[in-house]
């Protein structure tokens, strides 16, 4: 296996595959690189380098009880990005791995990052605040830690539903999708997953996502039943400064795989650009 020793001891695993130019793709909670393996694939026989790494406590990363918090995670990916000399990257991030990569794009990136991608990020603050009258109540978020810390196996069955929109009615079920996730997600530490939920929850990104020049994708579908568009995506189209935002009617929070074709498509649009 592909693994860095970060300056805390944690090993990180990555793959890179390819020559070209990089793009770095950052998971969603609480899932692995592997989550990506439509996108790697794609942009592989593009003739682009792609790699995904497992964060801290995910996958086959190190199981740390420590730095479940983004600015390690984003840390974390300024470690991985020296140790493989990446210059001139696209990162891309889904969920809580938007949140990583505008926290390491606005911190590490500077020199080395040419675009950036959110797909059905957490980006700008999901949790309600004095700050943020129309978030997610906390209620909503314990129930999550309640779920992950004390029956994880069967509640990560059940957030398959609605993170691919399977619950909904005519809804194509895969049941590989479905076990595709849950293996991802029980391979990754408990303690890791349990902290990550106030890392994607009430972290605030307003002034990372003002401070970035680079261009910036975000991608979000209208149906998505974890990250809603309204409290998300579209606020933080209005505070970068140089951003695109795309969204689609009908599309769950899990469309990198279950809408692969029409993300794909615009995502090597954006790249091209």
């Amino acid at each position: 296996m592909s693994t860095i020793k970060v300056k805390d001891g944690t090993e990180i695993y990555y793959k890179d595959w390819g020559t070209g130019q990089p793009i770095v793709f950052h998971h969603g909670w609480p899932l692995s690189g592997d989550d990506w393996d439509g996108q790697m694939m794609f942009f592989l026989e593009k003739g682009y380098r792609v790699i995904a790494h497992d964060r801290r406590g995910h996958g086959r990363s190190g199981q740390t009880a420590l730095g479940h918090d983004m600015d390690t995670y984003a840390a974390d990916v300024a470690e991985l990005t020296t140790a493989l000399d990446l210059k001139d990257a696209i990162h891309i991030g889904h969920s809580t791995g938007g949140g990583e990569v505008i926290r390491y794009v606005a911190q590490h990136g500077k020199g080395r990052v040419a675009k950036a991608v959110l797909i059905s990020a957490v980006t700008p603050l999901m949790a309600k605040t004095a700050n943020n009258p129309d978030g997610i109540p906390m209620e909503i978020f314990d129930e999550i830690r309640q779920g992950t810390a004390y029956n994880r196996p069967q509640y990560f069955q059940d957030f398959t539903l609605p993170f691919y929109g399977f619950n909904r009615e005519g809804a194509k079920v895969s049941q590989g999708v479905r076990d595709n996730w849950w293996r991802q997600g029980m391979m990754g530490g408990i303690k890791a997953h349990y902290d990550c939920i106030k890392a994607f929850s009430e972290t605030d990104f307003t002034a990372d996502l003002e401070s970035v020049d680079v261009p910036v994708l975000i991608l979000h579908g209208e149906d998505d039943q974890i990250v809603p568009y309204q409290l998300t995506g579209v606020k933080a189209a209005k505070l970068v400064k140089n951003g695109k935002l795309i969204t689609y009617p009908g599309f769950p929070h899990g469309m990198p795989t279950t809408e692969a074709e029409t993300i794909n498509k615009d995502l090597l649009d954006f790249i091209k650009a």
